[in-house]
This record gives structure tokens, C-alpha cells and sequence, in this order.
């Protein structure tokens, strides 16, 4: 129902509401326990099927009950990984808008497109180191995500712009750097994105204007490396057009996709709390930080914000 935007914020609900959850249970063995875990992980994941950062929460979150040998001890974990994930996340959107306000250039104009977590920090981090001049935001239809964007910029200051999206190319000419978020990342370094985002990521490398996405670690999508598709999300028709007008067009099938893909060669930058790398570097961010399978992904997201 779209009452939780944006990938880092889903993640961290995902995690929270298995703690919950698992918390709220009174199972007297550990398989019993398990069994119900993993049936909520489960329904979670399925409620929005693009966003890579729910599955891989709720898999960092599972992973320590999985390793348990005890139901006290599963218990325990439940909690401490749901927590350790949640402070972690907001750290990590902490660190990426130090590094991401680096790769700003000084008094820049940016665009930014949907309504990034994490993009926005850094826009934000940006102004308030004086590289930042002014901002386009826009509008993300049809559910009119660049509202909230446009607010959270001009609360903090920033003369912002809000446009339409079909005027993204037209006002390509006037920017100096685009940001925006992730909801997932492929190996190949390819950006699953808010739907327009592919086509303001074209006019960036048409206008020559350097297009960075900033996102956390676990947006990085593992299975991708042996050739799984991250689906697209396609949302109902209302959200387009109300029933009673696509009544008045018996022939007209109303298309809604939530998100698309924006090719690795039209990105400059992935920023990640790891640091900034070429979006031919992905895969190196699954090796380090998920593990070729998410194995070890808990251990090494831990360790290195732990240093």
C-alpha cells in the first residue's frame, strides 16, 4: 500500500517487524520457532519483489536464528541482528552522504528523481558544505514521490525547482551532477531505479553531466551473478487512471511499472558506505560485503562499520 517509501526505510521496517514479531511468539522448541520465522520472512519478501534490500534484511536477520542451537539463543539473536541491522542501515546512510557530497562539484545545480534516502543526505550534506547552489526535483509521477523530496530540500534550505518528469531533458542543460538512489544493483553494475530513471540517466550522458547513485551495500543484488533478473514490480492501474475513466476506454490497457533499469554505462558513480566505485566494481561489493551467497554478507556488514 505504499505506506513505507523507499528501500533503506523498507529494510529496516522488515527487520523491526521480524523482531517483532518473532518477540510477540511463545513457541516452547526451536524447530517451531523456525518454521514460523521463516513463513513471516517469507510473506515480507513478497510484498515488494524489485526492492533487493527486503529480502537481503530479512535474510541477515534469519541468518543468525538459522545459526542458533537453542531457542533462547535464537531468541536472543532475533532481537541483536534486527537492531544491529537498523543501526547499521542509518549509519551507513550517514557515510554515504559524507562520501557522496565529495563527488559533488563545487556550486553545483543536481537533479534528483523519486525520493531517495540516501540522496537526499547527501544533497543535503552537499549544501551544507557549500558545493550545492540550487536543485531540480521531479514530480515521479504517478505517485508523486518528488513531493516529499522537494520538502525535505527546501526545509533544509536549498532553492529547489519542481518540475515534471518529461522536463528532465529539458532542463538537462542547467545541471552539473544528477543523483539519485538505488533500489537495487546487479553485478554488472546496472541500477534498478524508480521508473524514468533510465531516461534521465540517457539525458545525463547525452548532456555529458555526471550521474552518480548512492546507495547501501545491501541494494547489491547476489543472484545476479548467476544470471537471475530482478523483477520489475508493475502496480494497478488506479494508480494511473480511476476506474471510471479507464471505463470510457474499453480498449486502452493502463501500464504501471514501479521501477526500470538504468545501464551501467550511463552511471559515473556508485557511492556506498564503502566508498565510491565504477559501476564495473559491483561485484566486488557482493564478494566483500553479501559474500558470493549471502553467507557471510552479516559477518563482513558488521565488521567493516564496526572499524
Amino acid at each position: 500500500m505504499m505506506e513505507i517509501r523507499g528501500a533503506g526505510r523498507i529494510a529496516r521496517t522488515a527487520a523491526a517487524e521480524l523482531r517483532e514479531h518473532g518477540s510477540s511468539l511463545r513457541y516452547t522448541t526451536l524447530e517451531d520457532f523456525r518454521r514460523e520465522m521463516h513463513r513471516a520472512a517469507a510473506v515480507l519478501t513478497e510484498t515488494r519483489p524489485t526492492a533487493v534490500s527486503l529480502p537481503n534484511a530479512v535474510r541477515f536477520v534469519i541468518s543468525r536464528i538459522d545459526a542458533s542451537e537453542s531457542l533462547e539463543e535464537a531468541q536472543a539473536a532475533l532481537v541483536e541482528s534486527a537492531d544491529d541491522f537498523i543501526a547499521r542501515s542509518r549509519q551507513a546512510v550517514e557515510m554515504i552522504a559524507e562520501f557522496g557530497s565529495r563527488a559533488i562539484p563545487e556550486d553545483s545545480v543536481i537533479m534528483t528523481h523519486c525520493n531517495s534516502e540516501v540522496a537526499v543526505a547527501t544533497t543535503i550534506k552537499a549544501w551544507e558544505k557549500g558545493r550545492v547552489r540550487e536543485a531540480f526535483v521531479t514530480e515521479v509521477r504517478p505517485r508523486n514521490q518528488g513531493y516529499i523530496t522537494a520538502k525535505a530540500l527546501s526545509d533544509a534550505g536549498i532553492p529547489t525547482n519542481f518540475i515534471v518528469d518529461s522536463a528532465a531533458r529539458y532542463f538537462m542543460r542547467d545541471i552539473d551532477a544528477v543523483i539519485t538512489g538505488a533500489d537495487a544493483v546487479t553485478a554488472g553494475g546496472a541500477v534498478v531505479n524508480k521508473i524514468g530513471t533510465s531516461q534521465i540517466a540517457l539525458a545525463a550522458h547525452e548532456a555529458r553531466v555526471p550521474f552518480i547513485v548512492t546507495t547501501e551495500t545491501y541494494k547489491f543484488a547476489p543472484g545476479t551473478l548467476l544470471g537471475e533478473r530482478i523483477p520489475i514490480e508493475e502496480r494497478a492501474p488506479q494508480e494511473v487512471v480511476d476506474d471510471e475513466i479507464a471505463g470510457m476506454m474499453p480498449n486502452v490497457r493502463v501500464r504501471n511499472p514501479a521501477f526500470d533499469v538504468t545501464p551501467a554505462a550511463y552511471i559515473d558513480m556508485i557511492v556506498t558506505e564503502a566508498g565510491g566505485i565504477p559501476p564495473g566494481m559491483a561485484y566486488v561489493i557482493i564478494r566483500d560485503y553479501l559474500g558470493w551467497n549471502c553467507g557471510e554478507w552479516q559477518k563482513n556488514f558488521l565488521i567493516d562499520h564496526q572499524e
